[in-house]
């Protein structure tokens, strides 16, 4: 990378598109809902940059440009050492192993066996905010979808036969209301008054959380809307979720492998969708565009469930699975016991992400085919093209707004930090991207 003074402003010289955000006081901040300037640089060019204006939507006012240089310089620098000392005190360190200890007590949520497994109601410990979480019995199924299934796409294949050991899915996509408990510190704000505090509790607060949502974002229009699924996150954000999930409950929640989601899904079929191959019957599962008429997701738990009790799993929105897309993934599976990715889930610092994948469809997808129960979709660039910052949030995405998750709790979790590294985030991606957005 080199940089360039011109004038007021620092030029970056970069092979991507990125955003250049505007000073406001000393320190730049990432949420202004001002006019910002879009640069793109190509390989070959001897100019600095070839602006372009781009505006934001909501915008109302011009924002001034520049960075000094005595202020970007830290942007890219690690940070010093007592500051970094300190950061590593945080319990996104933790490993989650020591979070299971000693769990609260919930009626139906213990077990040791798959015979023992019954449906329970996790409470969000603080809040009276509750979800259900269905037993999902292990068992062996044919993944991916056969050469004859209408609207098929070839990462499909070929089908392979898998088992899945057994586990608890969330009834229905994970809400704003629960989400923004960690996400937004609604819990935190919440318990500033509380004296009852108990160690788990300020282990929970403690941990690492998102920061602010863009002000000018669609994808979070439904926040602090009762019933609606959470959208908009990073999977990222969505595993720190599960973290401080389980830190709270003393239960180890996380994302679903793609095979536990495809399995659950299913509910036993084997046909295109999981009430059978005809998609005249979708409205009654699903919702899409036909039934949306283009107006986006609508609250959980309004159409019919599959056969095993879980609603949503075709439509609304797409949901995270703890896999990075490839066409050959099925091709390098093994027969078999499979209870973790092949190529597990990541977040990289910078503009671009891993391809990590999402299943079910959504509610703006006009296409049936896109909803079928092995139809593979991943993340794109588009959907964060607004994000100002450079690099871009490991937190939020600008422009997903029917993409969000639902969570897994597996019967027998894990048992070391290996296991754990397949199913969670690092957390050094955090430091890093603090320390490349010292805000």
């Amino acid at each position: 990378m080199r940089k360039e003074r011109k004038g007021v402003f620092i030029l970056l010289e970069v092979s991507q598109k990125v955003w250049i955000h505007p000073v406001q006081g000393f320190c730049p901040h990432p949420l202004s809902r001002k006019r910002f300037v879009c640069a793109r640089m190509t390989r070959n060019r001897s100019t600095a940059f070839d602006a372009e204006t781009a505006i934001m939507k909501k915008t109302t006012l011009t924002a001034a440009l520049g960075l000094s240089l005595a202020f970007i310089s830290p942007l890219f620098a690690q940070y010093d050492d007592p500051q970094k000392e300190e950061d590593m005190k945080n319990p996104i360190f933790q490993s989650s192993l020591t979070f299971l200890a000693n769990p609260l007590p919930v009626a139906d949520s213990a077990a040791t066996t798959e015979a023992e497994m019954k449906p329970y109601v996790e409470t969000i410990p603080g809040t009276e905010l509750t979800f259900k979480m269905i037993p999902i019995k292990g068992g062996k199924f044919m993944m991916g979808s056969p050469e004859s299934e209408e609207g098929r796409s070839d990462d499909e294949g070929p089908q392979i036969e898998v088992e899945v050991l057994p586990f608890w899915m969330e009834e229905h996509e994970t809400t704003w209301l629960q989400f923004g408990q960690f996400a937004l510190r609604d819990l935190q704000r919440n318990r500033r008054e509380n004296d009852t505090l108990i160690a788990r509790d300020r282990l929970a607060d403690a941990l690492a959380a998102p920061t602010n949502l863009w002000g000018t974002s669609s994808s979070h229009d439904n926040k602090g809307k009762q019933g609606y699924p959470a959208t908009g996150m990073t999977i990222y954000a969505a595993q720190m979720y599960c973290k401080w999930l389980t830190a709270l409950t003393g239960r180890y929640y996380r994302l679903p492998t793609e095979a536990e989601w495809e399995y659950a899904c299913r509910a036993g079929s084997t046909t295109a969708y999981s009430f059978g191959d005809d998609d005249g019957d979708l409205d009654d599962y699903a919702w899409w565009f036909d039934n949306t008429l283009g107006d986006g997701v609508e609250r959980v738990k309004q159409l019919k469930p599959n056969a095993w009790g879980l609603y949503d799993m075709h439509g609304n929105v797409a949901e995270w699975v703890l896999e990075r897309h490839a066409a050959d993934t099925y091709a390098n599976r093994q027969p078999g016991t499979f209870a973790a990715p092949v190529r597990p889930a990541a977040t990289l610092i910078g503009n671009m992400d891993p391809r990590n994948v999402v299943r079910g469809g959504d509610a703006d997808t006009d296409e049936p085919a896109d909803l079928r129960s092995a139809r593979r979709l991943h993340y794109d660039e588009s959907w964060r093209v607004d994000d100002p910052q450079f690099p871009r949030s490991i937190w939020w995405l600008t422009n997903a707004p029917a993409v969000g998750f639902r969570v897994v709790r597996p019967l027998d979790p894990p048992k070391t930090e290996e296991e754990l590294k397949l199913y969670e985030a690092d957390p050094a991606i955090w430091l890093e991207y603090r320390a490349r957005n010292p805000r």
